[in-house]
């Protein structure tokens, strides 16, 4: 008899939440989490950590505003909670920092990183394993080739950018000097993203442009004489040169170097790949004069419509301008924000999920993604396009596309 009169109380309650709808078993607001972790991993210490100090201060920048509206509205205005894991100056250290950051923190519901795309392969073998969702601005195509569910790369691959700047840099040239450059140069480093950058090149891209390789230089990062990198150069004198270094410290050297061989931007034109190349600390380094013209590719650069972001940038941290690094970081934890309240729970696989579902064509973290945030099922942000930036007059402008540009392009001529 009580077994009966138990069960018909539990059929009541369910007949009864089931009148009243899903709000019934919402967690009441004490429930709800206060705070809701995510964390930025990134080199924080070694050649490349400015780089992830623009990412911080680009994090720290959203994390802020997204918690002054008000938090997460689904969670009961729960805050984020910025977290900073060193990535150090090796894929192994890198590879620690995740092992740490998952140990130190299981609730944890999702993280950008890890800024130079050899780290970003370590750490996500083991980001993935957990199930947290990792937002990347890495570059190796090699990242989202590994059918991974929880790496979301929302930068071009570096195969896709080597495909699609080389043409244009090439009618660049022509429409400057009347003529396309025949010959070109690389000197590059071993990390993962010159790798996926010039792999394209080398398996007949270069030869399909109708240029001939005659520069190919490889180094081991840190760099700590630039000296029988460039000597080839100065005797070949390629009409382009490719410079695929990752790090400022050896940005400088090598520009440094051109300089005093007299292989700078009269001689030579530059081009090179990676935020790092138009980090205001080269400025301070190595001065104006030495990087007027350089042009460089990247995935995310300060443009037009972006002027709100750049200015409260500007005005926070002191910056003379907003780089990739931070930019993207910006972007990312407004992408974990509109996840979250999607997912109305502080859980990373839920997050993860509807990180998948996501298209965003206005907002802050579209806003930040020109062209919106939505990824591919190999987790490749759709639509992701490349931007080319250049050293004019002491700054790092935008110059490519036209549409988002904020400076025409200036080609050098010898």
């Amino acid at each position: 008899m009580q077994k009966r009169i138990r069960l018909r109380s539990v059929l009541t309650a369910l007949a009864a939440a089931a009148l009243i709808g899903p709000s019934a078993f919402a967690l009441p607001a004490a429930a709800q989490p206060k705070e809701v972790k995510v964390a930025v991993i990134a080199p924080l210490s070694g050649p490349w950590a400015r780089q992830g100090q623009l990412m911080q201060i680009g994090a720290e920048m959203a994390i802020d505003e997204i918690n002054e509206k008000g938090g997460i509205k689904a969670l009961g205005g729960a805050k984020l909670k910025l977290l900073l894991f060193d990535a150090g100056d090796s894929a192994e250290k890198a590879k620690n920092a995740a092992q740490r950051m998952l140990a130190q923190e299981p609730d944890l519901v999702g993280a950008t990183g890890a800024w130079l795309s050899s780290f970003t392969l370590a750490v996500t073998e083991i980001t993935e394993r957990a199930g947290v969702p990792v937002l990347t601005l890495s570059y190796s195509d090699a990242i989202t080739e590994r059918g991974f569910k929880y790496v979301f790369q929302t930068s071009p691959t570096g195969g896709t950018q080597a495909k699609a700047a080389l043409p244009t840099i090439l009618q660049l040239a022509e429409k400057a000097t009347g003529k396309k450059p025949k010959t070109v140069g690389i000197i590059m480093d071993n990390t993962a993203a010159p790798v996926s950058f010039v792999k394209p090149m080398r398996e007949g891209g270069l030869k399909a442009l109708g240029l001939d390789l005659v520069v190919d230089e490889v180094f081991t990062p840190p760099l700590a004489d630039a000296t029988g990198l460039v000597q080839k150069v100065r005797r070949v004198k390629p009409e382009l040169m490719l410079l695929l270094p990752t790090s400022v410290p050896d940005d400088k050297l090598i520009l440094e170097k051109f300089n005093e061989f007299k292989l700078g931007q009269g001689k030579i034109p530059l081009i090179a790949n990676g935020a790092h190349i138009g980090s205001p600390e080269l400025l301070k380094n190595v001065g104006a004069e030495l990087l007027e013209g350089l042009m460089f590719i990247v995935a995310n650069w300060g443009v037009k419509g972006q002027e709100s972001i750049i200015e409260r940038f500007k005005k926070r941290t002191g910056e003379p301008w907003i780089t990739q690094d931070s930019m993207t970081a910006y972007g990312d934890m407004w992408i974990f924000k509109e996840a979250l309240e999607r997912a109305g729970a502080a859980d990373a696989k839920k997050v993860a999920e509807e990180i998948r579902k996501l298209d965003l064509k206005e907002g802050p973290a579209a806003l930040a993604y020109p062209g919106g945030v939505k990824f591919e099922a190999n987790g490749r942000r759709a639509g992701a396009h490349l931007v080319i930036a250049q050293w004019q007059k002491g700054q790092a402008v935008t110059v490519y596309p036209a549409e988002l540009a904020l400076a025409p392009p200036i080609w050098p001529k010898p």
